[in-house]
């Protein structure tokens, strides 16, 4: 059984102008491309199977990433269904000199394990066997009872 630990992933993009928006800041969708992207590869490592998206949940933006500021992309298992993972996603603005950071999005993403053939498969139960893991699990299924 996989552990929630088992699965976080952490990433860092730096932001260039070509993913910018008008204001200069990190556009929305690149933001997203990554959290999939890294949701995805958190998703398959708890599946052990390739994974697709099958839905965002949710996907708060409550501040914006600078160009030239890192983006630092968190992902981590939190839930499983029979053939679907849910992952927990936050992103930080991260100062690359520095290195300090700020929260600046949290989000959950719907996964769903699939075969060659693109056909759902079973996944694993998730195990949760540290007060982190704990921590990182209950925070997300708190916002889900929340919304």
């Amino acid at each position: 059984m996989p552990t929630v630990l088992e699965t976080h992933i952490k990433n860092r993009f730096r932001v260039q102008p070509n993913h910018a928006n008008n204001n200069d800041t990190l556009h929305g969708g690149n933001l997203m491309k990554w959290l999939d992207e890294v949701g995805a590869m958190s998703a398959m490592r708890f599946a052990g199977e390739t994974c697709v998206t099958a839905r965002v949940n949710e996907l708060d933006f409550e501040r914006p990433i600078g160009i030239g500021d890192t983006a630092l992309v968190e992902a981590f298992v939190y839930d499983a269904g029979r053939t679907s993972v849910h992952v927990g996603l936050r992103a930080w603005r991260e100062e690359p000199r520095s290195g300090q950071a700020e929260r600046t999005t949290e989000s959950s993403f719907t996964f769903v394990a699939i075969d060659e053939d693109g056909s759902p498969v079973p996944v694993p139960t998730l195990s949760v066997d540290t007060d982190r893991g704990r921590e990182l699990r209950e925070r997300m299924l708190e916002r889900e009872v929340g919304e």
